[in-house]
């Protein structure tokens, strides 16, 4: 498995969720990993992403200032760390994989997708 998303949930309103994606290597290395969701009747949306070498990273503006992402070299694993989440935050989470950071604005492309995970922001 080259991507695989964990750490979706049930939360209240306001509350605080850690995403996971475990990459493998080579991938983990030299591509920039990120997050896309789909909530019910709607379209994919970008989330967040982050290059390579973490040098650069991109929000969508619902999540900038709510979510973070992160890379942990030592785990190969990228964590989208998401505060203050909303109802409207309830969506299956999907990690996914670009050689190209820019490359998160075209979903069609991406290269490596993981599995969903779900998460529900309800009270």
């Amino acid at each position: 498995v080259q991507l695989q998303a964990s750490g979706g949930g049930l939360v209240q309103p306001g509350g605080s969720l850690r995403l996971s994606c475990a990459v493998s290597e080579p991938i983990f290395s030299t591509y920039a990993v990120g997050w896309f969701r789909r909530a019910p009747g709607k379209e994919r949306e970008f989330v967040s992403a982050i290059s390579w070498n973490g040098g650069q990273i991109n929000y969508e503006d619902s999540v900038r200032g709510r979510f973070t992402i992160s890379k942990d070299n030592a785990k190969s694993t990228v964590y989208l760390q998401m505060n203050s989440l909303k109802p409207e935050d309830t969506a299956v989470y999907y990690c996914a994989a670009h050689s190209q950071l820019g490359g998160f604005l075209f979903p069609d492309d991406m290269e490596y997708w993981g599995e969903g995970t779900q998460v529900t922001v309800s009270s």
